[in-house]
């Protein structure tokens, strides 16, 4: 990259985060520290993460120790917010639904031979269905914590009459995972029309024909649809016990 792409990088963000502190100020969001940490963080991470795939990519052997540490990074970030949420542990439903949910739709893909068992393309496919798996998770889980808070008489009734805990809150579940469904749903609905994937415009770029790398974009997102169907439905269901037995913290 030139000093003058650089430049005009540098500068192109500095206007974006312009416009998000802007608007967001607009409406009163106190979003803008946020913003620019996060920011900072993926200018960091990708520089980072740049160097790590390369070496991977020449070291196949590492890349199940890289995987773990994607694992472990997004268990992080998506237990984190459902335990200040519900003031409940919650990395081992986390981990299960993400483990899952990605694990599952990476070994349908792979097991298929519809990608070559290469580290070059099943690490990038395996990576973006933990993206999901963990963003699916979220969405989940803290639906489900909030509507369970909003509709405590309706579980209370429910433990009244003999249920159990778990049995009192699994309307909340499944309303809740398809609720976290919708954008992977929509993504895919609206694929060519509304969105242009990223995996789809690299290829291009990179000089596949239009055909491969529709083929390969079809795999990632009927691959992200499968891994969050099973990340929402374990982490929902993965937490119904716990409550269903004690009512979550309303939220602020």
């Amino acid at each position: 990259m030139s000093s003058a792409q650089v430049v005009r990088l540098g500068a192109a963000l500095v206007l974006l985060l312009g416009v998000t502190a802007g608007v967001g100020s607009v409406l009163r969001l106190d979003q803008w520290r946020d913003a620019v940490l996060a920011v900072a963080r993926a200018v960091v991470q990708l520089l980072l993460v740049a160097a790590v795939v390369k070496f991977v990519f020449t070291h196949p052997a590492y890349a199940p120790l890289y995987l773990t540490v994607m694992v472990t990074a997004a268990t992080y970030t998506s237990s984190r917010r459902l335990s200040r949420r519900c003031s409940q542990p919650a990395v081992l439903p986390v981990l299960a639904a993400i483990v899952c949910g990605a694990g599952i739709a990476a070994a349908v893909i792979v097991g298929t031979g519809a990608i070559p068992w290469e580290v070059s393309q099943v690490l990038p496919l395996t990576a973006q269905l933990i993206g999901g798996a963990m963003t699916a998770t979220t969405l989940a889980s803290l639906r489900m914590v909030d509507d369970v808070s909003a509709h405590w008489d309706q579980v209370e009734a429910w433990l009244s009459l003999g249920a159990r805990a778990d049995e009192a809150v699994r309307s909340f579940a499944r309303t809740s995972a398809r609720a976290a469904l919708v954008p992977a749903l929509d993504q895919t609905r609206n694929v060519g029309l509304v969105v242009l994937p990223g995996a789809f415009v690299g290829l291009l770029l990179g000089g596949a024909s239009p055909l491969e790398a529709g083929r390969l974009q079809l795999l990632v997102l009927v691959g992200l649809v499968a891994a969050e169907t099973v990340a929402a439905t374990v982490v929902t269901y993965a937490i119904s016990g716990v409550l269903g037995a004690r009512r979550p913290p309303v939220p602020a």
